[in-house]
């Protein structure tokens, strides 16, 4: 449904004050959740890198439990980042009030089209006088 002239209106003004406040952009960008899945996943690289030098100097004075432990590290910190990208690209991964939060993963796709149902019930059971 398309919005009205007003309500373009209003949308275009809010969006204009919303792009001019420096300080509710830091804000947002502070609680993006790809900037901490990148930082995570920056942070998974170094911690790989550091188990593959234990690996490679454990198998280098042939101490077998250094190297082992080297490569326990490694696979660690790969299954940190993929679990850290799966998160960023979840649907139900949202920002409220600065704060992140995942929702359950019950049902996802029933639970989304009864949440834009019930959207679309309230829209047509609103008063008249409201558009």
């Amino acid at each position: 449904m398309p919005l009205s002239e007003h309500e373009q209106r209003l949308f275009e003004q809010i969006e204009r004050s919303l792009a001019e406040d420096p300080k509710f952009a830091s804000a947002v960008r502070a609680s993006d959740p790809r900037f901490h899945a990148r930082r995570r996943l920056l942070v998974a690289a170094g911690v790989v890198i550091v188990g593959l030098a234990l690996l490679v100097y454990g198998a280098v004075i042939k101490t077998p439990p250094l190297a082992v432990a080297g490569f326990v590290v490694m696979l660690a910190a790969l299954g940190y980042a993929v679990q850290s990208q799966r998160r960023a690209q979840s649907p139900d991964l949202h920002v409220v009030g600065g704060t992140t939060s995942r929702r359950r993963p019950r049902g996802r796709s029933g639970r989304r089209s009864s949440f834009l149902d019930r959207l679309e019930d309230r829209w047509r059971q609103r008063p008249e006088g409201h558009r």
